[in-house]
């Protein structure tokens, strides 16, 4: 007869540093943790409205309040889901504080790729302006449904609301969102044209 092995529990599958104690929990975890996680923390900071040329700076800083709270990590959640946390209270203060400066000139290098740019560039600001125009609390749940591909469930435990609460608001931002595509000058141009 063959025995088969038993399997790893989930705990361990899903978040082996969960089970790491915290006083182990060294500059290498959070070194793993922003490999695995930057390019993620970067889009929940530009998705909250954190200016482009703030980015940078706000992503390193939800990285050293990583660093510093390493310790305070209990497992209840992934890494992931923590990092979401940090990333958005750090980006609205970020965000707020945007509002209060001046915008910095615009820099200009050289011409660039008039086609493929313009291209992007439209789209990018199409998308932008339709999210900008959302509710805040319809936005986070659609930026992280729709852009992040993350179950309601997981938006639900992230933003700690009942999971119907997040299908609702996500119903309502799916709408928005593209009555908000429909009210860009650059869409009714778009129908109306040639």
């Amino acid at each position: 007869m063959t025995r088969v092995a038993a399997l790893p529990s989930m705990a361990s599958v899903v978040e082996p540093e969960a089970q790491q104690p915290a006083q182990a929990r060294d500059a290498a975890w959070v070194e793993r943790a922003y490999v695995e996680h930057h390019a993620f923390v970067w889009r929940v900071l530009a998705r909250i409205g954190v200016p482009q040329s703030s980015l940078e700076d706000a992503l390193h800083e939800v990285f050293i309040v990583l660093h510093r709270r390493r310790t305070d990590f209990d497992g209840r959640s992934s890494v992931r889901t923590w990092l979401h946390g940090i990333a958005t209270r750090i980006g609205l203060r970020w965000r707020a504080r945007a509002r209060r400066e001046p915008p910095p000139p615009p820099c200009n290098f050289g011409p660039p790729d008039p086609e493929s740019v313009a291209s992007d560039a439209e789209a990018l600001a199409r998308v932008e302006a339709a999210l900008a125009r959302l509710a805040p609390e319809r936005r986070e749940v659609f930026v992280l449904c729709e852009l992040e591909d993350m179950t309601g469930e997981e938006v639900a435990v992230v933003l700690n609301m009942n999971r119907n609460t997040v299908y609702s608001r996500l119903r309502l931002a799916r709408r928005d969102f593209q009555l908000a595509l429909g009210h860009c000058p650059e869409s009714k141009e778009r129908r109306d044209g040639p």
